[in-house]
């Protein structure tokens, strides 16, 4: 687990790179950049906080191949009683 002083670093880091990223004079990096510059707090907390959604991720990536591969014939009964199962 990463302590609290190197999560800090970590956004430090992140922070120089984007007022180095800033000057570069690309249009791509600018946008982002602005989208970064409005979700402040969310981007410190992804590089702060040890909490993180991959459980969730994995559980939704598992259904959708789920329902892929069963195209056609899924329905919610069907559907309900295959998860489980995988």
């Amino acid at each position: 687990m990463v302590t609290g002083a190197a999560q800090s670093v970590r956004y430090s880091r992140c922070m120089s790179m984007k007022e180095s990223t800033r000057h570069t004079g690309i249009p791509r990096a600018s946008h982002f950049l602005r989208g970064l510059d409005q979700d402040r707090d969310a981007v410190r907390a992804a590089l702060t906080l040890p909490y993180h959604n991959g459980g969730t991720e994995g559980v939704n990536t598992k259904t959708k191949r789920i329902m892929r591969q069963m195209r056609g014939r899924v329905g919610f009964a069907l559907l309900r009683h295959r998860i489980p199962l995988a």
